[in-house]
């Protein structure tokens, strides 16, 4: 097995030397660093999080060279194993998220900064919101992964890209396959911004972050003719209960910010507010549920309560 160490840029640069070759077929562990570049750590508070340098944001280890990928070629990229390192962290960015440009219904604000730090363990990772216990079963998966682009440059790591890069899809996990398509000779892949656990939509703008060691397998599919990634998973995680709340609006971006309000103000009775909107990142589900009558859309949050210790009442009296 072909073991890399976290050598990091933050960059899409294909003029980047790799840092290690792989066989086509060949199984590799990487390891890589979370999304802050050591910059927050187990004990870091708030002070840390003012300081956060941007421009150090997105470790990526790599690139990797995959001998054989061309041009128009695929690069599957089969997820083996995840291995945690006991830790991980959320947090609210001024100026970051779905709701960023706005306040919330009420005086409160919700634009930050907040950190919520996370012990992980045998699986799940644990923190309090307020009053409430939060047990959260961990599914790792990257944030960012992908291949050289095909233009010369140094391009941003924040969007997501026909080379795969900042997609946030949390079931790229164990037993996943991606395939991303080639652009120059050799791949040129890398992988980092791993996370442990997120909701779909990641609506604060962070999972809960953390360092990892991943096996996984490359393989070169000669000839796929694929410009945009695509992938294969059984790896969806599903809870038993939701509390689910709708959004509706003639606008999606307005009916989804519509649902993530209605959840932060419920889970506002038991944690403040910048939490809850911390907590709804990582646990909520946001999924399309009605397009077909419009002009009115449905966005729905949905919210699992078997992640709390403590039992919710709904509604809750006032």
């Amino acid at each position: 097995m072909l073991n890399i160490h976290a050598i990091t840029h933050n960059k899409w640069d294909n003029q980047l030397p790799p840092i290690a070759t792989a066989n086509s077929g060949e199984e590799i562990e990487v390891e890589t660093k979370e999304a802050s570049d050591g910059q927050i750590t187990p004990t870091s508070n708030i002070e840390q999080l003012r300081r956060l340098d941007f421009d150090r944001i997105h470790p990526l280890t790599g690139p990797i060279e995959v001998q054989g990928a061309e041009p128009g070629d695929a690069l599957e990229v089969e997820f083996l194993e995840f291995e945690d390192m006991g830790w991980g962290w959320t947090a609210v960015l001024p100026g970051f998220g779905l709701l960023a440009d706005e306040g919330y219904t009420s005086p409160v604000d919700l634009a930050g900064p907040a950190l919520k730090l996370w012990n992980v363990k045998e699986g799940t990772a644990r923190a309090k919101f307020g009053e409430l216990s939060v047990r959260l079963p961990i599914s790792p998966f990257p944030g960012v992964i992908g291949t050289a682009l095909p233009s010369k440059g140094r391009f941003s790591t924040i969007p997501p890209r026909e080379n795969g890069g900042n997609m946030d899809i949390k079931h790229l996990n164990t037993g996943s396959k991606l395939y991303l398509p080639v652009f120059v000779r050799g791949a040129m892949f890398s992988i980092g911004d791993t996370h442990l656990a997120q909701g779909d939509g990641e609506v604060c703008g962070t999972a809960v972050e953390a360092p990892m060691r991943i096996k996984l397998r490359v393989n070169v599919v000669k000839r796929a003719g694929i410009r945009e990634p695509l992938f294969v998973t059984s790896g969806v995680r599903e809870f038993s209960k939701y509390l689910a709340f709708p959004g509706m609006d003639s606008n999606m971006w307005v009916a989804t910010k519509k649902a993530v309000k209605s959840t932060i103000a419920f889970l506002s009775g038991y944690m403040e507010p910048v939490e809850a909107y911390m907590l709804a990142s990582t646990a909520v589900d946001l999924k399309v549920s009605e397009v077909v009558d419009q002009p009115t859309w449905i966005v729905t949050a949905y919210l699992p309560t078997e992640i709390f210790e403590e039992k919710l009442e709904f509604p809750r009296p006032s």
